[in-house]
């Protein structure tokens, strides 16, 4: 059982199984959520940093430049350091204690430094692969220039923003009652009867199950209800078992 269940009674048909499926109990949302936003981010924080290294460099020449390099590898390896340090809540709460806000605690912080991670790692990758074009450009070395590799950097944005919209899409929260024989959904609230539920078929991403639905249709008429569900494999193989034992 994972951590983000609970478990009451003895099996599929006996007690209930709660669930929550979100970036702090699911490796896979907490993966495609730290992916999406930290490429925005990244791709902000390429261009503020591009206009400060122009800026330092128009002010103070080759000194300014170095400083402005040496403040973003500072910045970074600060987050690096700060996600591999153990009491990272500890740390934020620290370093925040002069400033005239409170750090982020609890699940804000671990998304707030998940968040941080992804912009370095994000902004790294990018800023690679803007860099090696602009020097084939400069020195001629592809006859289409820089384009290939501008362009796999440009593909970040889209494919960070389908990773957004699949993280919230493979997040759940909800209850299996075997005694009833119902799924529960929150947000939205939903109830999934399994007595009108003629089949199902599991398709597993990572450490989620997406739960196909197959809807009895008595007298011809449609039955409302969610057709796919997200919920862990565990609870996935509850259900299905539900399903098959009414057959």
């Amino acid at each position: 059982m994972n951590e983000d269940t609970v478990r009451t009674g003895d099996g599929a048909g006996d007690g209930t199984i709660q669930w929550r499926r979100d970036a702090s109990t699911s490796r896979t949302v907490r993966l495609l959520w730290t992916f999406g936003v930290g490429t925005f981010f990244a791709a902000i924080g390429i261009v503020i940093c591009w206009r400060l290294y122009r800026l330092g460099g128009e002010a103070f020449g080759a000194v300014g430049r170095i400083a402005i390099l040496a403040l973003i590898a500072g910045s970074a390896a600060t987050v690096v350091a700060l996600a591999l340090a153990g009491d990272t809540e500890g740390h934020l709460e620290r370093a925040a204690g002069p400033l005239p806000f409170d750090a982020p605690s609890g699940t804000s912080a671990d998304r707030a430094v998940d968040a941080a991670v992804g912009t370095v790692a994000m902004g790294a990758i990018i800023g690679v692969l803007m860099g090696v074009g602009r020097y084939v450009s400069q020195n001629e070395l592809l006859a289409v220039g820089a384009g290939p590799f501008t362009g796999l950097a440009a593909l970040f944005l889209p494919l960070a923003l389908g990773a957004l919209v699949l993280a919230s899409f493979l997040q759940s929260v909800g209850t299996l009652d075997g005694e009833e024989e119902a799924i529960y959904l929150y947000e939205p609230d939903q109830r999934v009867d399994l007595e009108v539920i003629t089949d199902v078929s599991i398709r597993q991403l990572g450490d989620i199950a997406i739960l196909s639905l197959d809807y009895a249709q008595p007298g011809g008429q449609y039955v409302q209800g969610p057709r796919r569900i997200v919920v862990p494999p565990a609870v996935a193989r509850d259900v299905a078992a539900l399903v098959r034992s009414q057959s």
